[in-house]
């Protein structure tokens, strides 16, 4: 098996109904009693009030798609299993865009192709399609026919993929059915259905996805948590709590830290001692604050998030887990958005982790994956046409001097769109410091260096318009130069500082991965939690659980 897939599996007794006599008058050939053994009961139980997207589409339209496409027979009947499965409900799209897993699977399957070689599986209609969407903002009406093609395509493209990168009988048709959610669902009965014996679709995950199974046995530990009861609500009066002191709150709060496994031994007395302020620090670095051994106004808060929803949050990562990549040899970048940590391995081994700066509210940085190619050095910024519009202009405007004194040029409208063409040139206060890193790909986003050296002693760092600011980009410009006899660090030094942009194409590329992981367990063996700072949580938690 080449690739990791993500699926969320819901296996639940369903209810309900749908659809209307004519439906099920079209049963048999839907697959009802009387259809093909290889095609799945259409399952009206899914309605519009517990289905896990908004839109529905006709079977009509399948079955046009297969006539206009010619689709083999083998697949075309995946097809319709698929979608009798889900009783025609999109799984791609809902109403306000793209699931989580529309852009998951296009990312690994964009992967694939740009790395195994493999032309069969293209679809240029697909991917110019995907690569606008990507890039913006939309809404999706069930009538739209662009939108439904473009649906109807992304599980074409799924199911020959699962073909192509699965031995066969490896996946059951059943459990490939499964690789989107299709219901609302209960968390803890899903946590318990993931968990029990009886679940064999684990199997393509917990002996070879090693973040996936090591997430998977905190998901065990909170659902126990869950069976016991609760964790102890911490008072807001803990704040006031100071090493050496006593008081009738710091049992609660070795009582909590016990159970989640934080604070070692059964320690009930009253004192703040140096094992709880020990404890106390060890959890901030879970939760990725600083450690300062003392309980602050957000430690409490998220120390006081309920059971139930750190299990969905486990739930969700798992999730995304599944859609990764298999990891490559070579240099690898690994990037978590909600971490902002970037983490380089070289075949497969931590060499480093570097602090970053990723997209504010408004900007956000996308997921994907990309490979980069080249570094620049004393690059000039070009700034985009929306930043020019809605700060450039508006700083000209109140004063005739800034683009001097920020060491940009006009270089008038060569687009023609009315908006002037503005580049900041190389130097140090160029936004983009003295070197970039670029990857192709469709959101013009690359990792590069800043002068804003402060944010990077924030402990949460969204602040830049969607690139990648790296803490030291002059170690990481070294390491990926670093078998190159051309560029010692002392070349890599003057072309940094030079006034004229220098390009550089790397021998060795580097994979990019760009995730987005609210919890994980890290290498020391730690359950990590992170804010949902896009809120990509949010929206799947609200399609996902009843």
């Amino acid at each position: 098996m080449k690739h990791l897939f993500y699926f969320l599996l819901v296996t639940l007794p369903l209810a309900g109904c749908l659809n209307n006599a004519e439906d099920k008058k079209n049963e048999e050939s839907e697959g009802g009693p009387n259809a093909p053994k290889n095609i799945s009961s259409r399952d009206y139980s899914i309605t519009k009030t517990n289905s896990y997207s908004d839109l529905f589409l006709d079977s009509a339209s399948l079955d046009d798609f297969i006539a206009r496409h010619h689709v083999a027979d083998s697949v075309a009947n995946r097809m319709i299993s698929f979608y009798n499965s889900r009783n025609y409900q999109y799984a791609w799209f809902n109403s306000d865009g793209f699931t989580e897993e529309a852009q998951a699977f296009w990312n690994l399957f964009d992967h694939y192709l740009t790395t195994s070689g493999d032309t069969s599986l293209v679809n240029k209609t697909l991917e110019k399609q995907m690569n606008r969407l990507v890039t913006d903002s939309f809404t999706v009406s069930a009538s739209d026919k662009t939108m439904r093609q473009t649906e109807l395509r992304l599980t074409h493209s799924l199911l020959k993929y699962a073909s192509r990168n699965f031995e066969k009988g490896y996946v059951k048709r059943k459990e490939l059915e499964r690789f989107v959610p299709a219901k609302k669902t209960d968390p803890i009965q899903l946590a318990d259905s993931l968990l029990s014996k009886k679940h064999k679709d684990n199997k393509y995950f917990d002996d070879i996805n090693a973040s996936y199974k090591l997430l998977k046995g905190q998901l065990q530990k909170y659902v126990d948590l869950n069976k016991r009861g609760t964790l102890p609500a911490i008072p807001e009066e803990a704040r006031s709590l100071k090493k050496g002191k006593s008081s009738p709150h710091v049992p609660v709060v070795k009582q909590y830290l016990q159970m989640t496994g934080d604070l070692p031994g059964n320690d009930t007395s009253r004192l703040f001692n140096d094992t709880l302020a020990e404890a106390i620090t060890h959890i901030q670095e879970r939760f990725g604050m600083k450690g300062t051994g003392t309980l602050g106004k957000e430690l409490i808060a998220e120390m006081n998030v309920p059971l139930r929803d750190r299990i969905e949050q486990i739930l969700i990562n798992m999730g995304r887990m599944r859609w990764m990549p298999s990891q490559p040899n070579g240099t690898l970048i690994i990037i978590n958005i909600p971490e902002f940590i970037l983490h380089l391995f070289e075949n497969g081994k931590k060499e480093f982790d570097m602090n970053v700066v990723v997209g504010k509210d408004g900007h956000s940085t996308t997921q994907f994956t990309g490979t980069i190619n080249q570094i620049v050095f004393a690059p000039y910024w070009n700034i985009p046409p929306k930043i020019v519009t809605n700060e450039s202009l508006p700083e000209i405007e109140r004063n005739k001097h800034y683009l001097e004194e920020n060491e940009m040029e006009d270089q008038g409208d060569k687009d023609g769109d009315g908006v002037p063409d503005i580049r900041q040139l190389p130097g140090d206060k160029n936004a983009l410091g003295k070197v970039k890193f670029l990857f192709p790909n469709s959101f013009d986003i690359y990792l590069h260096d800043t002068p804003a050296k402060s944010l990077f002693n924030q402990s949460k760092r969204a602040f830049s318009h969607g690139c990648i600011r790296l803490a030291d980009a002059q170690k990481m410009a070294e390491y990926l130069l670093r078998n190159d006899p051309d560029w010692d660090a002392t070349k890599i030094s003057d072309a940094m500082n030079g006034k004229e942009p220098k390009v550089v194409k790397m021998k060795d590329k580097a994979e990019v991965f760009i995730i987005y992981y609210t919890a994980w367990v890290d290498e020391e063996g730690r359950l990590n939690f992170r804010e949902d700072v896009y809120g990509h949580d949010k929206k799947v938690k609200n399609m996902l659980f009843q």
